[in-house]
């Protein structure tokens, strides 16, 4: 049985109060709270055996890197990639993304092109305009319809033999729609094209299997899934990673260096120059060990009932208008309340307690698509609950009535 108060005691910062208030933490799209088990796990590593990798012949550093690469392993498995070196360390879901763009730098020719969706966060949008810069490629856009879902016709329409590289994010960070990325993936491997799909918002939600969706690269951060800042993973078919140059120079990817010429080192570490995000990499397998206990399915059943209460509990509200009525959605509410600007709700909220995100969520092309300047965001997790939806809804009739 799922028991949400027993896990909120895994949640230490939960328990904490906001000016005077108990702490109402709807800004889980931005980043997730943290277990006590993975808190514990970082002070473990900073206590006991804070040593570089790889590197090293004493006790402390072989410690280290025995952790680091066994969370490597978890990881993998968690992604059913086929093997661990298809994981390279990043520092998030951003250094991932521009990873592979920096790297299709000399793959890619004048008049290739490149596909991105119009639910693109803006580090899956921006990377890909420099490197049309870079090398004369053009960039097109698979359009949205006012339900906040792709339209499926227009992307067909927009493959040709001379698209190279598809980006699709799984769920949009501003809206939550889930995307079809399975037929996305298939279609764009018809005309030979790679896909990169930005996996921050799925990942918290559901495990993604990357073998089974046969996605060329598959990018994530930590911090979205129960993990620490700073850190996380690109997840690259082995053939593709061999093709891309280093995307950094330094220690540890290389293999022989000279004045006269240096030679790399093979996967990962090719990919992961100077001294990485130790103890992140460590707190990113550990995270998630903790949700991979909890149970997936488990996690996204529970998060679709405070999705399906949180949106019928706001359209009691007059004048509450929600952006992103897809079918496929997860636990993501952006909305707007009449003429009042998002930000004001916010700072009233912030006020009693309650943190939700607002503006533009980096998405800045959705909410010109909505002629708006932002939205509030109330976005879920597993350790929410119906009572603090409740408490949401008493203090936004309150900044309703404020600023009315």
């Amino acid at each position: 049985m799922f028991d949400v108060q027993k896990i909120r005691k895994d949640f230490p910062i939960l328990n904490r109060k906001v000016n005077g208030k108990p702490l109402v933490y709807f800004d889980n799209a931005a980043t997730s709270q943290t277990p006590q088990q993975v808190i514990d796990v970082i002070v473990d590593y900073y206590t006991n055996y804070n040593a570089n990798i790889h590197r090293g012949v004493h006790s402390l550093s072989q410690e280290a890197t025995d952790a680091y690469e066994q969370a490597r392993i978890k990881i993998q498995k968690h992604f059913n990639a086929k093997q661990p070196y298809e994981i390279i360390y990043t520092a998030g879901t951003t250094h991932g993304i521009n990873l592979v763009a920096t790297g299709f730098t000399s793959l890619l020719n004048k008049g290739d092109e490149i596909i991105v969706s119009a639910l693109e966060h803006h580090s899956n949008i921006v990377p890909w305009q420099m490197l049309c810069e870079r090398t004369g490629a053009i960039l097109k856009v698979i359009p949205m319809n006012q339900d906040g879902e792709l339209i499926l016709p227009e992307f067909d329409a927009l493959l040709n033999e001379n698209t190279k590289l598809v980006f699709v994010n799984h769920i949009s960070n501003a809206l939550g729609t889930i995307n079809p990325i399975e037929y996305i993936i298939e279609k764009a491997h018809s005309v030979g094209a790679a896909v990169l799909v930005d996996g921050a918002q799925s990942c918290p939600h559901l495990k993604p299997d990357v073998q089974a969706l046969d996605v060329d690269f598959y990018v994530c951060s930590a911090h979205k899934i129960c993990g620490p800042t700073g850190v996380g993973v690109l997840y690259g078919k082995e053939e593709w990673l061999q093709k891309l140059p280093p995307y950094q120079g330094g220690g540890e990817m290389i293999d022989q260096v000279t004045f006269e010429k240096t030679t790399y080192a093979g996967l990962p570490h090719k990919f992961e120059a100077g001294t990485p995000n130790i103890c992140g990499g460590i707190a990113f397998g550990a995270a998630l060990d903790y949700m991979n206990n909890i149970g997936f399915d488990t996690i996204a059943k529970y998060e679709n009932e405070l999705l399906d209460y949180g949106t019928e509990e706001l359209l009691k509200i007059e004048g509450v208008k929600i952006y992103g009525t897809a079918k496929e959605k997860t636990s993501v509410i952006s909305f707007n309340v009449g003429s009042i600007h998002p930000y004001d709700i916010g700072t009233i909220l912030d006020k009693m307690g309650i943190a939700v995100r607002t503006g533009h969520h980096c998405a800045q092309p959705i909410m010109d698509f909505y002629k708006i300047p932002g939205t509030i965001r109330a976005s879920f997790m597993f350790y929410n609950t119906k009572e603090e939806i409740d408490t949401f809804i008493v203090a936004l009739k309150k900044a309703i009535m404020m600023l009315s």
